[in-house]
């Protein structure tokens, strides 16, 4: 594999800048989806790749403070507490794909930074830590890490995360996440009545297939058969109460006995797709790899534009969807066998490429706007196209 010629972090830190609507969907027919040949962009090369992610660096990473901040023109506010995590997987990308001892200090520095400005990873602070899969993010990022490095600090925060999250914490005195009687993981607790009764509360799809891909990277670490049976309970309930088994949807979310709130977001196809394809790896059963080619054909057909261009959702934090999108679809990819889905990535990555901010090679959420020199451009929006770029080889 070809070496990155990535910039020094010295000289990133250097130039450093310190300084809506609901969900789009795009829902359409199968059928109008349309020839990628229609709609070719320039191919993007290794040397975009190191420029992208580069770029995202650059301005977005403090030199100090190893935080990720809220946008280009943001002097003291950092990005949410749970996509700090995803920006470390991507710099774990970063050094997967590289081996660079640059990479390798960078993934450090985020730690650090991180570690610093969130209390030490204290799990038992409710004021930090307030909701359920803010942490469990961060547990799949550690998990991950110590999967890379060896580093055994990751792995001891990544184990008694998970147990915070499954249990509860006898400081905050909240119970935890899982629910024992009817199964699957509820999303918060009561602020201001932590041990108060969850029933009836939000089970999300975002604590629960988090949790399974939390769960499942422990085991493939650890070798403890807890943490295999533990994701197979939470993905039997995710299966049966979050996933249409004909279209491959996933579901937001679904309270008590309710039906599930069946609005779609990316993020949520990719951690589906994540968890089926670990277990998958796992045990071989076909059922899981069925499910992930469901929840992927449903972005790629039913989600995307007629293009085949991903969609994007109107809230801030909604940026940073098709980051987590990217670290999952690969696992279905190169653990599945479908590198079929790759061109349609790439269409994405060209496109959203093509539309960068030529001077500060950012990009942003909407694939298909041009990203303007004056504009403030947030963490969120500016990480899908490296995040792809980081899992996706180019074509040529």
């Amino acid at each position: 594999m070809l070496k990155l010629l990535f910039f020094p972090l010295s000289i990133i830190a250097v130039l450093l800048n310190p300084a809506g609507a609901t969900d789009t969907t795009g829902i359409r027919s199968q059928a109008g989806f349309e020839d990628q040949a229609s709609f070719a962009d320039q191919e993007y090369t290794e040397a975009d790749i190191t420029e992208a992610y580069n770029a995202f660096n650059k301005y977005l990473l403090h030199p100090e403070r190893k935080l990720y901040m809220r946008d280009t023109e943001a002097v003291t506010e950092v990005g949410a507490i749970w996509t700090q995590a995803i920006y470390w997987d991507m710099a774990m990308n970063a050094y997967k794909k590289t081996g660079s001892a640059a990479h390798r200090q960078l993934m450090e520095d985020i730690f650090k930074g991180n570690y610093e400005h969130y209390d030490k990873f204290n799990w038992d602070n409710g004021k930090v830590w307030f909701i359920y899969d803010d942490i469990m993010w961060w547990v799949i990022s550690l998990a991950r890490g110590y999967e890379l490095t060896n580093n055994a600090q990751y792995l001891e925060l990544a184990e008694t995360g998970f147990e915070r999250v499954w249990s509860g914490s006898p400081v905050v005195k909240d119970g935890g996440s899982y629910d024992p009687v009817n199964g699957g993981m509820y999303w918060q607790w009561n602020q201001k009545n932590p041990s108060a009764p969850k029933a009836g509360d939000g089970k999300m799809a975002c604590i629960n297939y988090p949790t399974v891909i939390a769960a499942m990277t422990l085991y493939n670490n650890t070798k403890n058969p807890e943490y295999l049976a533990k994701a197979k309970k939470i993905y039997d309930w995710a299966s049966a109460n979050l996933f249409d088994k004909q279209t491959g949807v996933v579901a937001d979310s679904k309270h008590g006995n309710g039906e599930p709130h069946w609005k779609m977001h990316v993020y949520n196809q990719g951690t589906c797709i994540g968890a089926a394809m670990l277990l998958y790896k796992n045990t071989k059963e076909e059922r899981y790899l069925h499910d992930a080619v469901l929840a992927a054909n449903y972005v790629k057909e039913t989600m995307s534009d007629r293009k085949g261009i991903l969609p994007f959702g109107g809230g801030e934090e909604q940026g940073i969807y098709t980051a987590i999108f990217a670290q999952y679809i690969i696992r279905l990819i190169e653990d599945g066998n479908k590198p079929e889905y790759l061109p349609w990535l790439r269409r994405n990555i060209n496109r959203g490429w093509k539309n960068r901010d030529k001077s500060r090679k950012l990009t942003g959420k909407d694939y298909k706007r041009k990203v303007t020199a004056a504009e403030a451009v947030s963490c969120y929006d500016a990480s899908g196209i490296p995040a792809l770029m980081l899992v996706c080889p180019p074509k040529y």
